[in-house]
Formats: structure tokens, C-alpha cells, sequence
């Protein structure tokens, strides 16, 4: 059985999102591994920082694991440090950076294995809609393939900072049947195995199948 997912909108480790409370009580660990490979170009230690500055008053370190370019996720000391994590953050930023570093490496099957064994999985804006096989690309809201990790839906992050007009092209675009989630900033759709789908944070997630609002409950489940 998998262990839980949050999908955040963006905007992660700031007020509003005292969710991150509950990711480590679901993880049943005081340590966050953080991967700023999205922001691999948009100085990834003060990611890190700020992940540390964060979840200190909660009562949790972080561990900030340098896969920045591709050679590092394909590192079997990385790989290993993922793999043994029980709560494993992808911070935001590039997801077409993200996509191309962890396709097909060590790191991404540790990761998968990490989560699938029970780790609490966590993306943020980039780190969250690359994990689709269908991929929102936020810089003209068409769709694009992901690591294919999650299938029969897929979310539009920072949703409260597109237009109305732009999130309903994407929609537009969905092929039929695909379910997509709009996340706001500082909000996460969080999967809990045999819980199904909750919205936590500031945010209100906006559902549509088919160009029509429909609830959470048109989400998929997960095993």
C-alpha cells in the first residue's frame, strides 16, 4: 500500500500551510528529505533553508539532497538516501528541469519504491504536476507527458494565479474522461490510503471532468 500524498498548489513551507504537521504524522518520522531539483537553476539551497526554517517548530529536521542535474539522480548513494526516507518533499520551480533529471534514473525508482513501501510523498507546484502522466505546462496551460507515476488525472498548480479564461482552455484541452484538479498556493489534495481525497491549507481545489465541475469524489483512488 502506498504511503500519503500531498499534491500542493505552490508557495510550500509558508503560513497557511500547516498541513506539513500532518505529512509527518502520517510519515511516523521527524525527518523530511527535500529535493530542490525544479529549482536546480533558481538557488536550491535557500529552498532547503527555508524547508529547514519551516519545519524546525514542528519538530522536524531536513535533509536536503543535492540532485540538481541529471549525473546526481543517477547516484547510488542518493538513490539509497530515498529510497530509506519516509517523507520525501519535491520542492517547486522548473518541472520540465524535474522531468528531464529523475526520468528513468535510480532516484525516481527509489522514489516510487520508497512511497509505494509506505513513505509519505510530497510535490509542490512543479514537484506535484510533474508526477502525472499527463502534465500541465503552466506556460501556456496545454499538456505535455510526466514521470507517469499518477494516472487518470492531473492537477493545475497555483490555479489562483491564472485566469479564468486560461484555466478553462486547459480544461477545454483534457482529453475525455481525464479528471483535473486546480490547486491553489499554500493548499494541498492529500490522498490518505484508505481515506481517499481531503483538501488542507488555505485553498479551495476546483474539480473538473469533461469541461464540467465535478467533486473530489470524481478523483481516482490509489492503492
Amino acid at each position: 500500500m502506498t504511503g500519503a500524498l500531498y499534491l500542493v498548489g505552490g508557495d510550500e513551507w509558508s503560513p497557511g500551510c500547516d498541513f506539513d504537521a500532518a505529512l509527518l504524522a502520517d510519515a511516523g518520522t521527524d525527518e523530511v528529505l527535500v529535493l530542490p531539483t525544479a529549482a536546480a537553476y533558481e538557488r536550491p539551497g535557500v529552498y532547503v533553508d527555508r524547508a529547514r526554517t519551516w519545519f524546525a517548530p514542528l519538530g522536524a529536521t531536513v535533509r536536503g539532497l543535492p540532485v540538481h542535474g541529471r549525473p546526481d539522480a543517477l547516484d547510488a548513494d542518493h538513490a539509497r538516501a530515498v529510497r530509506t526516507a519516509r517523507a520525501i518533499y519535491l520542492s517547486s520551480g522548473s518541472p520540465m528541469h524535474l522531468r528531464a533529471v529523475l526520468k528513468d534514473t535510480p532516484v525516481f525508482d527509489a522514489l516510487v519504491a520508497a512511497w509505494h513501501d509506505g513513505a509519505a510523498l510530497a510535490g509542490s507546484a512543479a514537484g506535484a504536476v510533474v508526477l502525472f502522466d499527463h502534465m500541465v505546462d503552466a506556460r501556456g496551460g496545454a499538456y505535455t507527458v510526466g514521470l507517469g507515476l499518477l494516472s487518470g488525472f492531473t492537477v493545475i498548480p497555483r490555479v489562483d494565479t491564472w485566469s479564468h479564461d486560461k484555466v478553462q482552455r486547459t480544461v477545454g484541452l483534457a482529453a475525455r474522461g481525464l479528471v483535473v484538479a486546480g490547486v491553489p498556493d499554500r493548499t494541498a489534495l492529500v490522498h490518505r490510503p484508505g481515506s481517499g481525497w481531503t483538501v488542507e491549507g488555505v485553498g479551495e481545489v476546483r474539480v473538473f471532468r469533461d469541461g464540467e465541475a465535478v467533486g473530489l469524489d470524481a478523483l481516482p483512488s490509489i492503492a
